[in-house]
């Protein structure tokens, strides 16, 4: 959905558009695309503060370097003791795509007019400017903390504009109300908008209905070094119990969920079984794990940040050298790789934009090819419920749901 910020729609019909056998051939991806962004930045244009959400894949980079682009070229509008532009990342993985896309796109001379900081950052190098705009990457990763340097900001008349691929879902959290605050959603341009219209490939979402196992094989160890053994089955229903009785427990309910929580994402049978349906392929598969020793049981080569040599996993994952990588969530945002088919998620968590960031990875193949995410889901337990919200944003009609085969489980 593409709004103005007054209630009144943007539509692209022409994106959508089949021509007659007398008219010219159907536009290519990258004339939709450039016919997107010239809209999107109409909708911006004059505004001091705005946000747009764009599907990933799409070019949420290239929008903003086309605005500076445009503010550059009114010299008039830029104050002669302003610096013209701050670029704020939470990562600088992410950072590195703004020059390199600026070199891509033949926009390399505006990297003379931009300053460039993480998020960590982003208060004191706000007090070094002034800047006459403040392009807020990923700005749903803002924090309470950077609200005194962003209302400064405001108040010298700079303007923001908020750039991401998942705006916050819920208005009153703090990055709800920092994003509305401070770069309200003008535009919100989903993943299926940009697959109907040609720009991205299509994808389909595979949920796996796993049992619980009953064998007793999961190791419970604590800190003093004691362990022990039981079952996933017995292990949560111990801290379903525990929760269903909050009142009387010595912990927090929070902390409860939090260690049921843990428990799940620990759970051995979901190891054995991405395991098992990784080796049903021969073509490249990225797999997401929680933690650094799930990415090393499930793979050779593995990208987390404890692994000196991550960087060149990536590289041989990119050119095909090898098939197979296990990561961790730093490979979510800012890391895009090429001829991409196959995921498979280990855990949802319940989170819409660590979904998407996941299975953007997955969209950048040809529009007329079609990519499989394979999500991996407990039945009878939370997991259900976490996997519902981490796909609430996704079309239903794009999401199968299959039982995991015993024999595959180890069980």
């Amino acid at each position: 959905m593409l709004a103005n910020g007054t209630g009144t729609g943007w539509s692209f019909p022409f994106l959508f558009m089949s021509p007659s056998p007398v008219q010219a051939a159907s536009p290519s991806a990258q004339e939709k695309r450039q016919a997107l962004h010239d809209h999107i930045l109409a909708v911006v244009h004059n505004r001091q503060l705005a946000g747009v959400a764009v599907a990933m894949g799409v070019g949420k980079t290239l929008i903003g370097l086309r605005d500076m682009a445009r503010l550059l070229s009114d010299t008039q509008r830029l104050g002669p003791t302003t610096t013209p532009f701050l670029v704020a990342a939470p990562t600088k993985t992410i950072l590195d795509s703004w020059p390199q896309e600026a070199h891509k796109f033949g926009l390399a001379h505006l990297l003379d007019a931009i300053t460039f900081t993480t998020y960590r950052s982003l208060s004191k190098t706000l007090g070094q400017g002034p800047y006459h705009k403040l392009y807020l990457d990923e700005c749903h990763a803002l924090k309470d903390s950077h609200e005194p340097a962003l209302k400064s900001h405001v108040a010298r008349k700079q303007s923001i504009l908020g750039l991401t691929g998942t705006p916050p879902a819920q208005a009153d959290t703090e990055k709800g109300r920092l994003v509305a605050t401070y770069c309200p959603m003008l535009v919100d341009y989903t993943t299926d908008e940009a697959v109907l219209a040609g720009l991205l490939n299509d994808y389909r979402l595979v949920v796996h209905r796993l049992p619980l196992s009953s064998v007793r094989d999961y190791v419970v160890a604590f800190q003093s070094g004691s362990q022990f053994t039981t079952s996933e089955r017995e292990s949560y229903q111990y801290w379903s119990t525990r929760l269903a009785n909050a009142a009387q427990d010595k912990l927090p309910v929070e902390t409860l969920r939090l260690l049921r929580m843990q428990a799940l994402m620990h759970y051995p049978s979901k190891g054995r079984y991405m395991a098992h349906l990784a080796s049903q392929f021969k073509e490249k598969v990225l797999l997401f794990t929680c933690n650094q020793q799930q990415a090393e049981e499930q793979a050779e080569h593995t990208y987390h940040s404890k692994n000196k040599e991550s960087q060149a996993n990536l590289a041989k994952f990119n050119t095909g050298e090898i098939h197979r990588l296990a990561c961790v969530a730093q490979l979510s945002e800012g890391v895009n790789i090429p001829n991409l088919r196959i995921g498979i998620i280990w855990h949802a968590f319940g989170n819409e934009r660590k979904a998407a960031q996941r299975i953007g990875r997955l969209l950048r193949l040809n529009p007329d090819q079609t990519a499989t995410v394979h999500l991996l889901m407990y039945q009878d337990t939370v997991d259900e419920h976490w996997v519902t919200q981490a796909l609430a944003a996704f079309d239903p009609a794009k999401i199968s749901y299959v039982e995991a085969p015993r024999e595959s489980l180890g069980n």
